[in-house]
């Protein structure tokens, strides 16, 4: 197993898994991993991303679903998402969530890609129910779950303040709103994932915590892929499905 590709992934599974959403039970093990491949032994535990990860690595013949690049694929975006046709991935889902009831990923067609974004979006539920009718609930999940792109303002200890957009709805769409202020985590206890980040830098957000610093090119494939997938779906044409 790639050992940068372990690192990657836990620096954006921990938030979900802190939290109890997904994942095995003893977050802290991804910040401070004790033996080698511990990370590894974990990421199996994530049966989701871990899927993902999996489609990935074969489509690119790649006998490691956590080679960094497979993992960069999978939460940022890279060239290997081409790899994995739409139609494919819809077929796959089919099988991978057979007898389970999704969002919008059956009738997705060409917005179907391998990336953490689509997962958020359309095959969680949250996105068709709000298709339903507003629930601030489900605005708010998907806006923490989405692995969003934000810059640091300033830092305080283990804290930082990072402008990002939220995301808003009017009932038929989903859209990022103006960027505003937000306190999130980069670090616990004197442990962390990443660096003491600077302001100014380009960071990815997954729930409360900074997982990521970002090249400019990184953050312009995570902006594009969400706004790609938020262009193109439709909340008035969403339903749950089964």
């Amino acid at each position: 197993m790639s050992e940068a590709g372990e690192l990657l992934f836990a620096r954006y599974a921990y938030p979900p898994n802190e939290l109890g959403y997904c994942g095995p039970d003893g977050a802290s093990a991804l910040l401070a991993p004790g033996v080698p491949g511990e990370i590894a032994a974990r990421a199996r535990g994530f049966e989701g991303a871990w899927s993902y990860l999996e489609l990935l690595a074969a489509a690119a013949g790649v006998g490691d679903p956590l080679d960094e690049t497979v993992v960069e694929a999978y939460w940022i975006g890279n060239a290997l998402l081409d790899e994995v046709p739409p139609a494919a991935l819809v077929s796959w889902l089919g099988d991978r969530f057979r007898g389970q009831r999704g969002g919008t990923w059956r009738s997705a067609g060409e917005r179907a890609v391998a990336h953490h974004s689509f997962h958020v979006f359309e095959v969680y539920p949250w996105a068709a129910l709000l298709g339903a009718g507003p629930s601030p609930v489900a605005l708010r999940v998907l806006d923490r779950c989405r692995v969003r792109p934000g810059v640091v303002i300033r830092v305080d200890g283990e804290r930082a303040v990072v402008r990002s957009g939220p995301l808003v709805s009017d009932g038929t769409s989903l859209a990022r709103g103006p960027d505003r202020p937000e306190e999130v985590r980069w670090s616990a206890g004197g442990r962390a994932l990443i660096g003491a980040p600077a302001p100014g830098d380009r960071v990815a957000l997954h729930w409360d915590w900074i997982c990521d610093v970002l090249t400019a090119e990184q953050a312009g494939r995570l902006d594009a892929l969400e706004r790609r997938q938020l262009g193109q779906l439709r909340l008035n044409a969403a339903r749950l499905q089964t």
